[in-house]
């Protein structure tokens, strides 16, 4: 097996709703075998709903300014902030400028995480989501 390099501007975009869009960018499908990585971008105003995952999540703000609400806390965020938060802890990120976008680069510490979503109890593989 190689290394690959790879450009965002040329991979697909899968549009999650509500202002969100996601470029997976490490996969499975690209050769990984323990991780998962991937730009999300929210527009303004847009919020992912309060979810946790089934293994540890990273997750460092690119651009623009938000929130990121962990376990009930709500943290300012910027460029280059980063967290980590650890599998089954109720997390989102919102955007909260009313014009500019916030991009967002995040790792799953498995190829095979999960996301449930907190106010329906769904559960869907992150490799699997529109």
């Amino acid at each position: 097996m190689t290394g690959i390099l790879l450009r965002p501007a040329g991979l697909p975009v899968k549009d999650r709703g509500g202002g969100i869009v996601t470029t997976p960018l490490v996969t499975a499908g690209r050769g990984s075998r323990a991780m998962l990585t991937g730009i999300t971008q929210l527009a303004p105003g847009a919020a992912v709903p309060l979810h946790t995952h089934n293994c540890e999540e990273c997750v460092v703000v690119l651009s623009g300014t938000g929130f990121a609400h962990i376990d009930g806390v709500d943290h300012p965020v910027q460029p280059n902030d980063t967290s980590w938060i650890p599998a089954g802890v109720p997390h989102f990120f919102r955007n909260a400028s009313d014009t500019e976008a916030m991009a967002i680069f995040w790792t799953y510490a498995s190829i095979d995480a999960t996301r449930t979503i907190v106010a329906t109890g769904v559960t869907t593989r992150i490799d699997e989501e529109r």
